[in-house]
């Protein structure tokens, strides 16, 4: 099941790299559902510690991020 989860989440990121970098809009589309459907796939089949990975790591960069910007416009 972890093999499953990390391919999946494999493919996902594969899609969101494509998708950023495609020229055409239709292939950007494209890339963006696969990435989406992978990332709904790996979060329905993945081990509970993993996806408490995959929904805390965005949250720690978000804080991080306004902290700095924060402490830049107190600072500035």
């Amino acid at each position: 099941m972890l093999m499953f989860s990390l391919i999946t989440l494999t493919i996902a990121s594969v899609s969101v790299f494509l998708s950023f970098n495609a020229k055409e809009d239709v292939f950007k589309a494209a890339m963006g559902c696969t990435a989406t459907l992978s990332t709904f796939l790996t979060l329905i089949v993945a081990p509970w510690i993993l996806k408490l990975a995959i929904l805390a790591i965005p949250i720690l960069i978000i804080d991080r991020l306004n902290n700095k910007t924060t402490e830049e416009s107190t600072h500035g």
